[in-house]
């Protein structure tokens, strides 16, 4: 879904909806799939540090989601995904050293002795969650019109399906 409305539908929507549509992306975890987690937490080290460039590294790790399914990361540390990801961020001008160490966990204890540290985006994570739980979000795709879950939207929706759903429900 993703792809398909960052190329065929948000390019056209300034243009037929001015001043009446706001588009709001919301990331959402999938916890099912571990390796989920770590996705996110890149585009939110990328959202960090270079905003204007989310956009560009949301699309590229959809290019690319397949290299961090669980079957592809299962053999990796967890700093190592870390790095994978901070490389891909590299690839739409981000710098990878920043985005590598807002994500890598540290391998001593925190203060206090807490084992369980987190890393430079979890408070961000943990907003994240907290966000999409209020507005019962809970799978990915889901779509919100007005403030409201619109089941009618599918993953599978084209840019054309896209189209004509706006254009009778955008006034």
């Amino acid at each position: 879904m993703f792809l398909t409305l960052s190329t065929e539908v948000l390019p056209s929507l300034p243009r037929k909806y001015p001043g009446k549509l706001q588009l709001i992306f919301r990331q959402q975890i999938q916890p099912w799939h571990p390796s989920s987690t770590l996705v996110h937490e890149s585009a939110a080290a990328v959202l960090r540090l270079a905003p204007q460039k989310f956009w560009d590294y949301s699309k590229i790790l959809f290019e690319h989601q397949k290299e961090f399914f669980d079957v592809n990361v299962v053999n990796e540390t967890r700093n190592q995904t870390y790095k994978r990801l901070s490389k891909l961020a590299s690839e739409v001008d981000v710098e990878e050293k920043g985005v590598y160490e807002l994500l890598e966990v540290q391998d001593k204890p925190g203060q206090g002795g807490s084992l369980n540290i987190g890393n430079g985006v979890t408070d961000d994570l943990k907003v994240m969650v907290k966000v999409n739980r209020l507005l019962g979000v809970h799978v990915t795709p889901t779509v919100l019109f007005n403030g409201v879950v619109e089941n009618s939207i599918s993953s599978s929706f084209t840019g054309e399906q896209w189209q004509e759903w706006l254009e009778k429900n955008v006034k």
